[in-house]
Protein backbone atom coordinates (compact mmCIF):
# COMPACT_ATOMS: atom_id res chain seq x y z
CA UNK A 1 0.00 0.00 0.00
CA UNK A 2 1.11 3.32 -0.93
CA UNK A 3 0.76 6.09 2.02
CA UNK A 4 1.32 9.65 1.49
CA UNK A 5 1.46 11.75 4.50
CA UNK A 6 2.16 15.54 3.63
CA UNK A 7 1.64 18.31 5.84
CA UNK A 8 2.99 21.13 3.87
CA UNK A 9 5.32 21.93 0.86
CA UNK A 10 5.96 25.11 -0.50
CA UNK A 11 8.55 27.23 -1.95
CA UNK A 12 9.69 30.63 -0.70
CA UNK A 13 7.20 30.95 2.22
CA UNK A 14 4.47 29.79 0.17
CA UNK A 15 2.40 26.41 0.15
CA UNK A 16 1.94 24.55 -2.53
CA UNK A 17 0.72 21.48 -1.07
CA UNK A 18 -1.17 21.44 2.32
CA UNK A 19 -2.96 18.40 4.27
CA UNK A 20 -2.46 15.79 2.18
CA UNK A 21 -2.87 12.44 3.36
CA UNK A 22 -4.11 9.74 1.84
CA UNK A 23 -3.63 5.58 0.59
CA UNK A 24 -3.86 3.61 -2.17
CA UNK A 25 -3.94 0.30 -2.24
CA UNK A 26 -1.67 -2.41 -4.21
CA UNK A 27 -2.88 -2.76 -8.17
CA UNK A 28 -5.58 0.35 -7.34
CA UNK A 29 -5.84 2.95 -9.74
CA UNK A 30 -6.01 6.29 -8.89
CA UNK A 31 -6.97 9.74 -10.56
CA UNK A 32 -5.72 13.24 -9.27
CA UNK A 33 -7.92 16.36 -11.12
CA UNK A 34 -7.38 19.78 -10.55
CA UNK A 35 -7.31 23.07 -11.87
CA UNK A 36 -3.91 24.14 -13.30
CA UNK A 37 -1.83 25.26 -10.44
CA UNK A 38 -3.57 23.01 -8.06
CA UNK A 39 -0.98 20.83 -7.09
CA UNK A 40 -1.18 17.94 -9.20
CA UNK A 41 2.75 17.69 -10.58
CA UNK A 42 4.14 18.80 -7.47
CA UNK A 43 2.18 16.08 -5.97
CA UNK A 44 3.52 13.64 -7.96
CA UNK A 45 7.03 14.79 -8.28
CA UNK A 46 6.85 14.45 -3.85
CA UNK A 47 5.99 10.87 -4.20
CA UNK A 48 8.77 9.87 -6.68
CA UNK A 49 11.47 11.69 -5.24
CA UNK A 50 11.93 14.42 -7.20
CA UNK A 51 11.21 16.77 -4.74
CA UNK A 52 12.42 16.83 -0.92
CA UNK A 53 9.97 17.30 1.78
CA UNK A 54 10.49 17.95 5.56
CA UNK A 55 7.20 17.58 6.74
CA UNK A 56 5.62 14.10 5.49
CA UNK A 57 6.38 11.34 4.19
CA UNK A 58 5.65 8.74 1.51
CA UNK A 59 5.57 4.90 2.27
CA UNK A 60 5.37 2.12 -0.12
CA UNK A 61 4.48 -0.92 2.32
CA UNK A 62 7.14 -0.99 4.97
CA UNK A 63 9.94 1.11 2.36
CA UNK A 64 10.06 4.84 2.81
CA UNK A 65 10.68 6.82 -0.48
CA UNK A 66 13.82 9.59 0.18
CA UNK A 67 13.55 12.63 -1.16
CA UNK A 68 16.78 14.16 -3.60
CA UNK A 69 18.64 14.87 0.05
CA UNK A 70 19.03 11.25 0.25
CA UNK A 71 18.93 9.80 -3.34
CA UNK A 72 22.26 10.82 -5.63
CA UNK A 73 19.46 10.14 -8.83
CA UNK A 74 15.71 10.52 -7.97
CA UNK A 75 12.97 7.91 -7.62
CA UNK A 76 12.78 4.85 -6.20
CA UNK A 77 13.64 1.08 -8.01
CA UNK A 78 9.90 -0.02 -7.92
CA UNK A 79 8.71 3.40 -9.24
CA UNK A 80 8.47 5.06 -12.54
CA UNK A 81 7.11 8.57 -13.41
CA UNK A 82 6.09 9.95 -16.74
CA UNK A 83 6.62 13.48 -16.39
CA UNK A 84 5.10 16.16 -19.24
CA UNK A 85 8.67 16.67 -20.75
CA UNK A 86 9.27 13.39 -22.07
CA UNK A 87 13.20 13.05 -21.53
CA UNK A 88 14.03 11.10 -24.00
CA UNK A 89 17.36 10.71 -26.41
CA UNK A 90 16.85 11.80 -29.40
CA UNK A 91 19.71 10.90 -32.10
CA UNK A 92 19.16 6.71 -30.79
CA UNK A 93 16.31 4.87 -32.29
CA UNK A 94 12.96 3.79 -30.64
CA UNK A 95 13.63 0.60 -29.62
CA UNK A 96 16.49 1.44 -28.16
CA UNK A 97 15.35 4.04 -26.08
CA UNK A 98 13.16 1.31 -24.89
CA UNK A 99 16.08 -0.61 -24.73
CA UNK A 100 17.78 1.67 -22.58
CA UNK A 101 16.20 0.95 -19.45
CA UNK A 102 15.65 -3.20 -19.27
CA UNK A 103 18.04 -5.17 -17.22
CA UNK A 104 21.50 -5.96 -18.60
CA UNK A 105 20.93 -8.99 -16.84
CA UNK A 106 18.18 -10.05 -18.87
CA UNK A 107 19.20 -9.31 -22.56
CA UNK A 108 17.56 -12.81 -24.00
CA UNK A 109 14.40 -11.16 -23.68
CA UNK A 110 15.20 -7.28 -24.38
CA UNK A 111 13.36 -8.47 -28.31
CA UNK A 112 10.20 -10.14 -26.80
CA UNK A 113 9.96 -6.97 -24.18
CA UNK A 114 10.40 -4.46 -27.15
CA UNK A 115 8.42 -5.61 -29.44
CA UNK A 116 5.80 -5.98 -26.75
CA UNK A 117 5.54 -2.75 -25.62
CA UNK A 118 6.05 -1.37 -29.10
CA UNK A 119 2.39 -2.89 -29.67
CA UNK A 120 1.25 -1.38 -26.86
CA UNK A 121 1.72 1.87 -27.55
CA UNK A 122 1.24 0.87 -31.55
CA UNK A 123 4.78 2.20 -33.17
CA UNK A 124 5.97 -0.59 -34.15
CA UNK A 125 6.51 0.26 -38.05
CA UNK A 126 9.04 3.60 -35.95
CA UNK A 127 11.13 0.84 -34.09
CA UNK A 128 14.25 2.00 -36.37
CA UNK A 129 13.47 5.77 -37.07
CA UNK A 130 15.31 7.89 -34.06
CA UNK A 131 13.13 10.07 -31.92
CA UNK A 132 14.21 13.53 -33.04
CA UNK A 133 12.59 12.09 -35.95
CA UNK A 134 8.95 11.55 -34.03
CA UNK A 135 6.38 13.87 -33.68
CA UNK A 136 5.26 14.88 -29.58
CA UNK A 137 2.57 12.57 -29.61
CA UNK A 138 4.57 9.80 -30.91
CA UNK A 139 7.86 11.08 -29.09
CA UNK A 140 4.96 10.91 -25.75
CA UNK A 141 4.09 7.20 -26.40
CA UNK A 142 7.86 5.91 -26.56
CA UNK A 143 8.45 7.50 -23.11
CA UNK A 144 5.46 5.82 -22.04
CA UNK A 145 6.76 2.30 -23.09
CA UNK A 146 10.22 3.52 -21.76
CA UNK A 147 8.45 3.59 -18.25
CA UNK A 148 7.02 0.29 -18.24
CA UNK A 149 10.27 -1.40 -19.67
CA UNK A 150 10.85 -2.73 -16.32
CA UNK A 151 7.14 -3.28 -14.75
CA UNK A 152 7.00 -0.84 -12.23
CA UNK A 153 5.18 -1.40 -8.80
CA UNK A 154 3.74 2.29 -8.54
CA UNK A 155 3.40 4.12 -11.77
CA UNK A 156 3.11 7.78 -11.36
CA UNK A 157 1.50 9.58 -14.96
CA UNK A 158 1.43 13.50 -15.30
CA UNK A 159 -0.93 14.37 -18.42
CA UNK A 160 0.00 11.05 -19.84
CA UNK A 161 -1.99 11.46 -23.22
CA UNK A 162 -1.58 15.76 -23.38
CA UNK A 163 0.55 15.50 -26.96
CA UNK A 164 -1.01 12.80 -28.47
CA UNK A 165 -4.20 13.15 -31.09
CA UNK A 166 -7.69 12.20 -30.42
CA UNK A 167 -7.76 9.15 -32.21
CA UNK A 168 -4.58 7.16 -30.84
CA UNK A 169 -5.37 8.99 -27.85
CA UNK A 170 -8.63 6.98 -26.97
CA UNK A 171 -6.96 3.78 -28.79
CA UNK A 172 -4.06 4.19 -26.71
CA UNK A 173 -6.36 4.23 -22.81
CA UNK A 174 -7.88 1.18 -24.06
CA UNK A 175 -5.11 -0.71 -24.03
CA UNK A 176 -2.84 1.02 -21.64
CA UNK A 177 -5.13 0.65 -18.47
CA UNK A 178 -6.13 -2.32 -19.08
CA UNK A 179 -2.79 -3.51 -19.35
CA UNK A 180 -2.07 -2.19 -16.12
CA UNK A 181 -4.39 -3.71 -13.89
CA UNK A 182 -3.52 -6.99 -15.63
CA UNK A 183 -0.25 -6.70 -14.17
CA UNK A 184 -0.84 -5.68 -10.82
CA UNK A 185 0.47 -2.12 -11.22
CA UNK A 186 -0.55 0.50 -8.57
CA UNK A 187 -1.21 3.58 -10.82
CA UNK A 188 -1.45 7.54 -10.16
CA UNK A 189 -3.17 9.64 -12.97
CA UNK A 190 -2.94 13.37 -12.93
CA UNK A 191 -5.09 15.11 -15.62
CA UNK A 192 -7.37 17.63 -17.06
CA UNK A 193 -8.99 15.42 -18.75
CA UNK A 194 -12.28 13.27 -17.65
CA UNK A 195 -12.07 10.54 -20.20
CA UNK A 196 -8.54 9.94 -18.57
CA UNK A 197 -10.60 9.36 -15.18
CA UNK A 198 -13.77 8.10 -15.54
CA UNK A 199 -14.02 4.72 -17.66
CA UNK A 200 -10.83 3.76 -15.65
CA UNK A 201 -10.01 5.40 -12.45
CA UNK A 202 -11.52 3.28 -9.22
CA UNK A 203 -10.99 6.27 -7.24
CA UNK A 204 -10.21 10.27 -7.40
CA UNK A 205 -8.90 12.70 -5.32
CA UNK A 206 -9.38 16.27 -6.12
CA UNK A 207 -6.79 19.19 -5.70
CA UNK A 208 -7.97 22.56 -5.22
CA UNK A 209 -5.35 25.43 -3.92
CA UNK A 210 -3.16 22.72 -2.97
CA UNK A 211 -5.48 20.54 -0.43
CA UNK A 212 -7.62 17.92 -1.07
CA UNK A 213 -11.27 18.63 -1.06
CA UNK A 214 -12.58 15.18 -2.76
CA UNK A 215 -11.41 11.94 -2.06
CA UNK A 216 -13.75 8.74 -3.16
CA UNK A 217 -14.80 6.19 -5.56
CA UNK A 218 -14.92 7.79 -9.52
CA UNK A 219 -18.17 7.17 -10.03
CA UNK A 220 -19.44 8.04 -6.93
CA UNK A 221 -18.08 11.09 -7.08
CA UNK A 222 -19.06 12.54 -10.79
CA UNK A 223 -22.75 11.26 -9.96
CA UNK A 224 -22.79 13.81 -6.72
CA UNK A 225 -20.17 16.24 -6.76
CA UNK A 226 -19.77 18.04 -3.32
CA UNK A 227 -19.28 21.72 -4.78
CA UNK A 228 -19.29 23.12 -8.36
CA UNK A 229 -15.45 23.26 -8.67
CA UNK A 230 -15.59 19.20 -8.36
CA UNK A 231 -18.17 18.93 -10.91
CA UNK A 232 -17.09 21.50 -13.68
CA UNK A 233 -13.64 19.22 -13.85
CA UNK A 234 -16.03 16.57 -15.18
CA UNK A 235 -17.37 19.18 -17.96
CA UNK A 236 -20.23 21.72 -18.32
CA UNK A 237 -22.48 22.03 -15.16
CA UNK A 238 -25.33 24.85 -14.00
CA UNK A 239 -25.65 25.78 -10.75
CA UNK A 240 -29.26 26.08 -10.11
CA UNK A 241 -31.34 27.93 -7.12
CA UNK A 242 -33.74 26.00 -5.81
CA UNK A 243 -36.24 29.06 -5.20
CA UNK A 244 -35.81 28.77 -8.74
CA UNK A 245 -38.16 25.29 -8.37
CA UNK A 246 -41.62 25.97 -7.20
CA UNK A 247 -41.74 23.11 -4.78
CA UNK A 248 -38.43 24.18 -3.15
CA UNK A 249 -39.03 27.53 -2.71
CA UNK A 250 -38.33 28.16 0.84
CA UNK A 251 -35.08 27.00 0.51
CA UNK A 252 -32.38 28.96 -0.10
CA UNK A 253 -29.61 26.91 -1.86
CA UNK A 254 -28.62 25.65 -5.36
CA UNK A 255 -28.17 22.53 -6.64
CA UNK A 256 -25.28 21.16 -9.32
CA UNK A 257 -26.83 19.48 -12.65
CA UNK A 258 -25.27 18.31 -15.51
CA UNK A 259 -26.63 18.96 -19.01
CA UNK A 260 -28.10 15.88 -19.15
CA UNK A 261 -29.94 15.94 -15.97
CA UNK A 262 -32.38 18.18 -17.64
CA UNK A 263 -35.29 17.39 -18.90
CA UNK A 264 -36.83 20.24 -21.70
CA UNK A 265 -40.29 20.92 -21.68
CA UNK A 266 -42.93 23.51 -24.16
CA UNK A 267 -45.57 24.29 -20.82
CA UNK A 268 -43.35 24.11 -17.34
CA UNK A 269 -39.93 24.25 -15.45
CA UNK A 270 -37.65 26.77 -15.22
CA UNK A 271 -37.61 29.17 -18.26
CA UNK A 272 -34.56 29.64 -19.76
CA UNK A 273 -33.63 31.80 -22.93
CA UNK A 274 -31.22 30.26 -25.44
CA UNK A 275 -27.78 31.62 -25.90
CA UNK A 276 -25.54 29.11 -27.89
CA UNK A 277 -26.32 25.56 -29.42
CA UNK A 278 -23.50 23.57 -29.95
CA UNK A 279 -23.30 20.79 -32.16
CA UNK A 280 -21.72 17.49 -30.00
CA UNK A 281 -22.31 14.51 -32.54
CA UNK A 282 -24.73 12.55 -31.34
CA UNK A 283 -26.82 15.92 -29.25
CA UNK A 284 -26.47 20.07 -29.35
CA UNK A 285 -25.11 21.41 -25.98
CA UNK A 286 -27.04 24.45 -25.41
CA UNK A 287 -26.55 27.35 -23.15
CA UNK A 288 -29.38 29.21 -21.88
CA UNK A 289 -30.09 32.06 -19.33
CA UNK A 290 -33.23 31.38 -16.88
CA UNK A 291 -35.35 35.15 -15.98
CA UNK A 292 -32.60 35.87 -12.91
CA UNK A 293 -29.63 35.38 -14.97
CA UNK A 294 -28.25 32.31 -13.79
CA UNK A 295 -26.64 30.70 -16.84
CA UNK A 296 -27.79 26.97 -17.67
CA UNK A 297 -26.65 24.32 -19.82
CA UNK A 298 -28.41 21.76 -20.83
CA UNK A 299 -28.45 18.94 -23.80
CA UNK A 300 -31.07 18.45 -26.69
CA UNK A 301 -31.21 15.78 -29.70
CA UNK A 302 -31.85 18.97 -32.32
CA UNK A 303 -30.44 22.48 -32.67
CA UNK A 304 -32.12 25.33 -30.67
CA UNK A 305 -32.40 29.24 -31.99
CA UNK A 306 -30.48 31.86 -30.08
CA UNK A 307 -33.37 33.80 -28.60
CA UNK A 308 -36.09 31.00 -28.46
CA UNK A 309 -37.20 30.50 -24.86
CA UNK A 310 -37.24 26.57 -23.51
CA UNK A 311 -38.40 25.05 -19.97
CA UNK A 312 -36.41 22.85 -17.87
CA UNK A 313 -37.14 20.11 -15.25
CA UNK A 314 -34.74 18.23 -12.88
CA UNK A 315 -36.04 15.35 -11.21
CA UNK A 316 -36.63 15.44 -7.27
CA UNK A 317 -34.23 12.37 -6.88
CA UNK A 318 -31.44 14.18 -8.05
CA UNK A 319 -32.73 17.47 -6.26
CA UNK A 320 -32.85 15.21 -3.02
CA UNK A 321 -29.15 13.22 -3.87
CA UNK A 322 -27.40 16.71 -4.15
CA UNK A 323 -28.96 18.40 -1.39
CA UNK A 324 -28.13 15.37 0.83
CA UNK A 325 -24.11 15.55 -0.31
CA UNK A 326 -24.42 19.60 0.02
CA UNK A 327 -25.43 18.64 3.52
CA UNK A 328 -22.66 15.84 4.14
CA UNK A 329 -20.15 18.26 2.76
CA UNK A 330 -20.68 21.03 4.92
CA UNK A 331 -21.23 18.92 7.93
Amino acid sequence: MLKVHIGSFGYNDRDILKNIFFEVAKGEHLALMGESGSGKSTLLKIIYGMLHVEDGSIFWGDQQALGPNFNLVPGEPYMKYLAQDFDLMPYITVEENIGQFLSVFERETHRKRIDELLALIEMEAFAKTKVQQLSGGQQQRVALARVLAQEPEILLLDEPFGHIDNFKRNALRRKLFPYLKEKGITVLTASHDPNDVLPYAERTIVLEKGEIIANQKTRKLYKNPPNHYTASLFGEVSEVPIKLLKSYAKIERSVLVYPHEFKVSSTSGVRAEVQHSFFRGEHYLNEGRADDGTLLYFNTPKKQTKGQFVFLNISLKTINKRLQVEQTAST
